[in-house]
């Protein structure tokens, strides 16, 4: 039981250094591509989305070619789903989700 324990605690802190990577990647891409011309009349937030989901293709397919593993059909909606928890964490919707969450949260006095 401790084993298994010690090893989600493991896979959650990769998963959360592999958010933080990709926040990190996709925020510094969308400074500076977003003053490009052909990007100056799209608001920052859709080139963040947009940016967002093309990382993280790109990565799951690097991973995939990395580890030999076959890419199925479900890969593509979990990297979609993962690249909109990126867009929140490179955008700053980290305060927001935490904000909504205090909002929401029972507090016992």
């Amino acid at each position: 039981m401790v084993n298994n324990v010690e090893l989600l605690m493991q896979y959650i802190t990769y998963l959360l250094m592999a958010i933080g990577g990709l926040a990190f990647v996709v925020a510094v891409i969308v400074q500076v591509i977003k003053e490009l011309p052909c990007l100056n009349q799209i608001q920052t937030s859709v080139v963040a989305l947009a940016v967002s989901v093309l990382v993280c293709v790109l990565v799951m397919i690097a991973a995939c070619q990395h580890f030999g593993l076959v890419i199925f059909w479900y890969y593509w909606p979990g990297t979609v789903i993962a690249a909109f928890i990126v867009y929140l964490v490179a955008t700053g919707g980290w305060e927001r989700i935490t904000g909504i969450w205090e909002r929401t949260k029972y507090n016992r006095k």
